[in-house]
């Protein structure tokens, strides 16, 4: 099977799309197709050994419609191949050819537009320059009236109308050519009831014409007064100038739908620098290979995904992440496609080029599903199929009716031109896509990515989320939670396991080794002029005779003592029944307890835990509150599935879950009538992801994961889950009130234009009202598309903290080794500290401030940048030089200290 994607040309309402789709969908071989009115193209996915490109063009085109396949070109380089998307849709002018095409769309129609109505002022005023002097009391000049007034001048003011006609009609002739073609074809659509409305009107004007010289050559002034007041040239002109107003309008305001696909696009560097044989050289970004050596300098845009060879700088990933702040970057990590270079150089090695990269990437998912449909949208794609060729039976009828009623040829003709004009089938076909097209833009924006219009529309029926754990809820690697020394300071504990696990090759061994790393870091940064010990140099000793001990941990000898690293099965005497509760109270929360101790002495404990995400628990309340249903898998044992529940506040946890039975899981709950989204980042997460009713997968896990998934978050942050639903539900509701509005405009139009109240209260439509209601419809559901421009996402409210242990906590008492069971939080005295700081000049500032505040042990960190002062809460005293380190290290001046 092949997928390709096809411009359309020629579409003009929902009647054409739905009969491009149907053409090609009787085409033998094709699989599935769908055709955008908004995007006017097609996208088709068919069997390449029964059907080609030149017959899916043709099949187009004999329908009435243009067809041309969007395909990559592709670009050769020194015998490598590379696509790109865009290169394939770039003009020299670095902007797209579609945005192009459609900026001169929107030009020529307000050329037409001005020229229409610079011809169809003076012609209104010669029709009704009569009934402007008698309303509003209009001065009318006297060679207008002598020219123009009177039976005598009927001729003269009725050619005259004609004569102004003629270029409106020529400038505004593509209604004709397309309606009627269409309406031969056996598919009338927009422009045939607007070009059988206004032909009509002229038609039966030049019918007047003659009439009314029949009338003055033979004396007969009753014939020239009745259809002097009878002639429909104005109503011709002033239909197809409002058609064209309104198409104008709704051509700007969909041209602002996809605003969010144009800013990716522009995001994107059309150059790079590359270093090759030694030399710099700026080439096409298209032409950068795997491998390449990569040069960005400050001010410059990352031109392809890799990793940072030499150099450092931050970061701006906002338009890819959402994430406001800078990030800083150096030797090692990974730089992502379309970040903004701040200020550092750095060399780079590409890694993920062309249709790879990142951006690329999401831009290609941002217009997949821009263009897809959704299933709401079928009951207006059946109503749009048959809905042109009702309207003209409907006017048809109306004719009849009138004429059958006993009123004139002119009345009759005049109700039944109304309703061709006012019907609308744009609002109809533009209801779902604009709305879809904004709210996937929206999304893009802030990080989430979703894949299809079905996946937009079922998120908004979930009512049970499936969470993994490992990755989703938590950071997906441990880290040191608690450091509880007994018997020992927490220097020598933490100098002991770090020599201990330098060695190890257990999956904590690295928590506990940069946790090490960075206390020391701080230690001697903050008190160097104290540090006089033999180890002050170093986080660590060299330890010697490292074994290991299967079941238990591991063992080494450190300044000649043999010291122990593991669990409660260590093989030293020294592990109370005190110790023992302990562990437990920490087993209890989810956390790993590591024991040190030599064969005399017990050390201490370091908890070692795969933390919950900061904005975890915020955002399982917010599923809540929208009536969720969240349940937890993992693999985990009861207990740490437990304490993860008690964190998060997760509705159910189904522990022990082997990777192959979360799939049955998600099986399970679908079976029991729930709509099932399931967040996950493994490989193991596909199968649930694919199975679930909306996959949702953290940007961060693999691809695997991320293929199987119907939508993507960027940033891992579950709280942009919660934004995909309420920006499902938005989209929804929004899709809703557009197909409201487009079925309740043609169900009340239709009738009013057709005179059902004329008879009972003499109120009806003209044909010029109509005119200008048809098109104030398509603009008002495009207008209301763009509301969802207006969404915001929810933010992380929660506030960074430092990783403590809750709850009750054993202690050690040095002098007789006994457990105190004591709360440490109602123990220590708590003391609030303000800071005054001078320098801080933006959020930034305040970040890095916070930063470096949350390192203290505090308990809570508030920074006022208006006020230029901090206020830290703590379970103890904090020293001066403390307070002013971390303040200086950060790059500001503490200026006042008040203690509370």
């Amino acid at each position: 099977m092949k997928k390709e994607t096809y411009d359309i040309t020629g579409m003009t309402c929902s009647a054409c799309s739905a009969r491009v789709e149907k053409t090609a969908a009787k085409l033998t071989g094709v699989q599935t197709v769908s055709v955008n009115l908004l995007t006017n193209n097609m996208k088709i996915e068919y069997d390449e050994s029964a059907l080609t490109q030149s017959e899916i063009v043709s099949a187009i085109e004999k329908a009435g419609y243009g067809a041309a396949p969007r395909d990559a070109a592709p670009v050769m380089d020194s015998g490598r191949h590379i696509e790109n998307s865009a290169v394939a849709h770039t003009g020299s002018g670095g902007q797209s050819k579609p945005a192009n095409a459609n900026e001169q769309h929107i030009r020529g129609m307000k050329h037409r537009l001005i020229c229409s109505f610079a011809v169809l002022i003076p012609m209104m005023y010669i029709s009704m320059h009569g009934m402007f002097h008698h309303m509003f009391g209009l001065p009318v000049p006297q060679f207008v009236s002598a020219l123009l007034d009177g039976e005598q001048n009927a001729v003269i003011n009725v050619l005259t109308q004609f004569l102004l006609l003629l270029p409106i009609l020529y400038w505004n002739r593509n209604y004709f050519i397309n309606g009627f073609r269409n309406l031969f074809h056996g598919a009338p659509n927009m422009d045939t009831l607007i070009a059988l409305g206004s032909a009509a009107s002229t038609v039966y004007g030049l019918f007047a014409l003659y009439h009314i010289g029949y009338g003055l050559g033979h004396g007969q002034e009753a014939v020239v007064t009745h259809y002097l007041s009878d002639i429909y040239f104005e109503s011709a002109g002033m239909i197809v100038t409002l058609i064209t107003l309104g198409k104008y309008l709704e051509a700007r305001s969909k041209g602002k739908t996809s605003s969010a696909i144009e800013k990716l696009m522009d995001l994107t560097p059309r150059t790079a620098l590359v270093l090759r044989d030694g030399t710099e050289q700026e080439i096409p970004v298209p032409l950068v290979a795997a491998g390449d050596t990569v040069i960005v300098k400050p001010g410059a845009r990352v031109p392809v995904d890799g990793v940072i060879l030499s150099g450092h700088s931050s970061l701006d990933e906002s338009p890819i992440t959402g994430e406001s702040l800078p990030v800083e970057k150096k030797e090692g990590d990974t730089v992502i496609s379309a970040s903004m270079n701040q200020n550092g150089y750095f060399q780079m090695r590409a890694e993920r080029v062309g249709e790879d990269t990142t951006i690329q990437q999401i831009i290609r998912l941002v217009e997949e599903a821009s263009s897809s449909k959704a299933p709401i949208a079928r009951l207006a794609d059946k109503v749009s199929g048959i809905f042109v060729p009702v309207v003209i039976l409907i006017a048809l009828i109306t004719i009849a009716v009138w004429m059958f009623a006993g009123a004139g040829f002119e009345s009759a003709l005049s109700f039944g031109i109304s309703v061709l004009v006012i019907s609308c089938p744009c609002a109809l076909g533009l209801a779902t896509p604009v709305a879809i097209m904004v709210g996937t833009g929206k999304g893009a924006e802030n990080g989430i990515l979703i894949k299809s219009g079905e996946a937009l529309e079922t998120a908004h029926h979930v009512d049970t989320v499936v969470l993994d754990k490992t990755g989703t809820i938590t950071e997906g690697k441990p880290h040191v939670t608690d450091v509880l020394p007994f018997g020992s300071q927490k220097e020598e504990l933490l100098r002991i396991a770090a020599s201990l696990e330098r060695q190890s090759e257990h999956p904590l061994a690295d928590a506990v080794l940069n946790y090490a790393e960075s206390e020391f870091r701080t230690h001697t940064q903050t008190h160097a002029e104290n540090q006089k010990s033999a180890h002050s140099k170093t986080f660590y000793t060299e330890a010697a005779d490292f074994t290991l001990l299967p079941g238990q941990g591991v063992s080494a000898v450190i300044d000649g003592v043999r010291y122990y690293s593991g669990n409660l099965k260590l093989p030293v005497s020294c592990i109370t029944q005190e110790i023992r509760k302990c562990a437990e109270v920490l087993s209890d929360e989810g956390k790993t307890p590591l024991l040190f101790a030599s064969d005399t002495r017990f050390l201490g404990i370091i908890a070692v835990a795969d933390v919950v995400k900061q904005s975890s628990a915020q955002a399982v309340r917010l599923l809540h509150d929208m009536h969720i249903h969240t349940v937890m898998l993992t693999g985990d044992n009861e207990r740490v599935a437990d304490a993860i529940k008690r964190q998060t506040g997760v509705s159910d946890v189904i522990a022990g879950v082997l990777p192959q039975d979360k799939e049955r899981h998600i099986r399970e709950l679908k079976e029991r009538g729930h709509i099932v989204a399931m967040i996950g980042d493994g490989i193991n997460d596909a199968p649930a992801l694919a199975a679930a009713d909306v996959g949702i997968a953290i940007g961060a896990g693999t691809e695997i994961a991320i293929e199987s998934a119907d939508a993507v978050l960027i940033r891992s942050d579950l709280l942009d889950a919660v934004t995909a639903i309420r920006l499902s539900k938005a989209v929804i509701r929004n899709i809703r009130q557009n197909l409201f509005w487009a079925f309740f405009y043609n169900c009340i139009g239709i009738p009013l234009a057709a005179g059902v109240l004329y008879a009972p209260f003499h109120l009806r439509l003209t044909p010029m009202f109509g005119a200008a209601a048809m098109s104030l419809s398509s603009v008002c559901v495009v207008s209301n598309a763009l509301r969802l421009r207006l969404f915001k996402p929810i933010l992380n409210n929660v506030q960074k903290t430092p990783a403590k242990c809750a709850g009750a906590i054993p202690t050690i008492n040095e002098d007789n080794q006994t457990c105190l069971q004591a709360d440490h939080k109602k123990e220590e005295t708590t003391m609030t500290i303000t800071l005054s700081i001078e320098g801080m000049m933006c959020e930034h500032c305040k970040k890095h401030v916070e930063e470096a505040l949350a390192k203290l042990p505090a308990s809570s960190v508030s920074v006022d940048l208006a006020g230029k002062s901090a206020v830290i809460t703590t379970d103890g005293d904090v020293a001066d030089d403390t307070l002013k380190h971390a303040i200086s290290d950060a790059g500001y001046e503490l200026t006042d200290i008040t203690r509370d």
